[in-house]
Formats: C-alpha cells, sequence, structure tokens
C-alpha cells in the first residue's frame, strides 16, 4: 500500500534508532525532535503483530504465510525484529522516542491532534495471548497465542476489516476501519523507563477509540520540553478490546503539538491530572485504575471537575447533568490498567458562555 505524503513541518521515521521496543521513554532519554508549538509533523509507527516472538520473530515469514509477499513487509519492521531486542518484563509495543515541545514545563498541557492516520500497509492481526483478554483462563483454549489476521478490501469507496468466519475460510465478515494510535503521552517524572502495557497520568497506552483523524489528546505535562511519543497503531478497535489487542497494523501519523500555557489550561480544563481527549463534539475526561469500578468512579470525578471549570457548574447540578446527559465507556478493559472515558456534549454548553 502507498503511503501517503502530506505537507508537515518534520518528520520522524519508525527505524530502530527512531523507536523503542516495550518501553516508554524516559526524562533521561534526549529527544528525537525538538519543535516550537503548532507543528505539524508525520511518525511512522510499526505494529508489534508480526514481530513478536511468540509469532516467530519474522515478520517476512509470519505474513508470508499469510499470502504477503516479502515486499509488502515493512523493511521498518524486519530491521526492528532482526536489532532491538526487548527483555521478558518489557511490553510488546514499539513507541517512539520522544519529541520535545519549545518551552513545555511541567504544569502545562500539550495537545496532540490527530490529523491523519494513513495505513502502512493492507493487513493487520488481532491477537489473545498470555492468558490474558476480558476472559482469562477461558480464553484461547490453549496455552498457545492466536493471532488472527485481517486484510483490507474497499466496500463502496470505504476501507473495511476483512475476516474468515472460520479458520481457513473465505474472508466474509467486514467491518469499517477507523484508524488510531492507541499509545499517545507525554514523558513521565522519572529515570527509568515505564512498562509499555498500562496507560497513566501521563497517556500512553490510553486504547481510546475516538482519537481518529480530527480528535485531540490533551496531556499534562510532567518533564520540560514534555517528550510526546506514540505507537500501538490501530486499524479499528470495539471499546473494550476485550480479546487483548485491536486489528493491530502500521500508520503514518500527521499530528500537530500545541503548546498551552498553564495560566490557559487551568480556564480550559482545570486542574488537569489525566488525559482529556477532544473531538468537534465532545470533551472526554478519562479515569484509570486496575479495577474497572474504580476507574468509572475517577472518570466521574474528572468530568464533574471539568465541567466546574470550564462552565462554573455547580457541583451537584455536573452530577446531576452527567447522569442524565453522559455515557460512561469502556476505554478498554486488558492493559493491566482499565479505561473509562465520558462523552460530554460540548453544544449542551453552548448558552453558559465561558
Amino acid at each position: 500500500m502507498p503511503e501517503l505524503l502530506r505537507q508537515t513541518d518534520a518528520h520522524l521515521g519508525s527505524t530502530p534508532s527512531d523507536v523503542l521496543w516495550g518501553r516508554l521513554p524516559s526524562r533521561r532519554d534526549d529527544p528525537a525532535l525538538t519543535v516550537p508549538s503548532g507543528t505539524v509533523l508525520s511518525v511512522d509507527t510499526v505494529s508489534h503483530e508480526g514481530i513478536l516472538d511468540d509469532q516467530g520473530g519474522d515478520p517476512v515469514a509470519f505474513f508470508g504465510r499469510h499470502g504477503v509477499p516479502r515486499d509488502g513487509v515493512l523493511v521498518d519492521a524486519v530491521d526492528i525484529a532482526r536489532s532491538l531486542r526487548r527483555g521478558p518484563e518489557d511490553g510488546p509495543h514499539v513507541v517512539s522516542r520522544p519529541i520535545a515541545v519549545d518551552g513545555a514545563e511541567p504544569g502545562d498541557v500539550v495537545s496532540v491532534t490527530v490529523l491523519a492516520a494513513d495505513p502502512r500497509v493492507p493487513y493487520g492481526v488481532i491477537s489473545n495471548r498470555h492468558g490474558r483478554g476480558a476472559l482469562p483462563g477461558e480464553l484461547p483454549r490453549a496455552e498457545t497465542s492466536v493471532s488472527v489476521f485481517a486484510d483490507v478490501v474497499s466496500r463502496d469507496g470505504v476501507a473495511h476489516g476483512r475476516l474468515p468466519a472460520v479458520e481457513g475460510g473465505p474472508r466474509v465478515i467486514t467491518f469499517p476501519l477507523r484508524p488510531f494510535p492507541g499509545i499517545v503521552g507525554v514523558t513521565p517524572d522519572s529515570d527509568d523507563r515505564a512498562h509499555s502495557v498500562p496507560p497513566g497520568p501521563y497517556g500512553g497506552n490510553v486504547d481510546i477509540a475516538l482519537l481518529t483523524a480530527g480528535s485531540t489528546l490533551h496531556l499534562p505535562v510532567f518533564v520540560p520540553g514534555a517528550g510526546v511519543y506514540v505507537g500501538d497503531p490501530h486499524f479499528a478497535q470495539g471499546e473494550g478490546e476485550v480479546a487483548l489487542t485491536a486489528m493491530e497494523a502500521s500508520l503514518r501519523l500527521t499530528l500537530r503539538l500545541d503548546l498551552v500555557p498553564r495560566t490557559a489550561a487551568l480556564r480550559r480544563f482545570g486542574e488537569l491530572v489525566g488525559p482529556l481527549a477532544e473531538t468537534a463534539e465532545y470533551l472526554v475526561p478519562t479515569g484509570l485504575d486496575q479495577d474497572l469500578d474504580e476507574a468509572v468512579r475517577r472518570c466521574v470525578r474528572a468530568a464533574i471537575a471539568l465541567l466546574r471549570a470550564r462552565w462554573g457548574v455547580d457541583e451537584h447540578i455536573a452530577y446531576a447533568y452527567l447522569s442524565a446527559a453522559t455515557d460512561f465507556r469502556i476505554s478498554q478493559v486488558v492493559d493491566l490498567v482499565c479505561g473509562s472515558h465520558a462523552m460530554v456534549r460540548k453544544a449542551d454548553f453552548a448558552e453558559v458562555g465561558p
């Protein structure tokens, strides 16, 4: 699949020198790029599916078994599998090295807007492994990992993923693609590189499926420069991501990075303690915790705080509004730390004023 070329101010590739495998950047990592606020840049991402040890560690052989020719496998994926090593305690994800935003300081907010998410290949993989997912101990049935290959086809001009109904049968199940990065984050204030799987206040593996083109993730800054990174590219994901992975596949992301100084951030968002997503229609506060019930409670608290800071809504009225008008959704239940997010319609507050 030819990669789409878009006009950008900077580019970060996905060669072994451009990425980390299984870990997030720490404050000790030098930035791969330093850019001013407002920069539009492209970032190539590589999916971990097809390069992991339980799939043979050889993407050419793995995808070849599914009919993908050698020249249909990304050179970057081959090079990463050959030259980078993961420890047994590392996560699976390939993550970009950090991108510094000039002038960003702790207490500020960096807004990462996804302008485009272009597929780099016409296929992906959905996996269930490690006795994880929403049904640990039930699926997978055997001790071995299960990886389901999906190709991409066009239906009435719209790209769809395609699966067989039975193993080895014709691909007859189709579903629309909604490409987005599962990992969007800023660098934690730590000398140690964090594991790539659990999300945190810094974002990371938030797996919020609405972060498609046109959406933004607002993140509190913890270290000078912010150290923005992306990874875990998805072609499609159901909310919950119940089998463990989405349809994992490599993307070229076009992003805009905007610095929001602390005073302006407080007016817009209140005291932001974790990721806040935004689409044209919704503000989307989040809650994260190992316990899903507590993740939802944290999401409710974050939503109340947002309504109070942005529109001056009384606490009890904010609580009532959320109960009457806001959907609380499950982002994912498979990343060690569960995620919930709330869909707050901005239009409901059009008459409130700032």
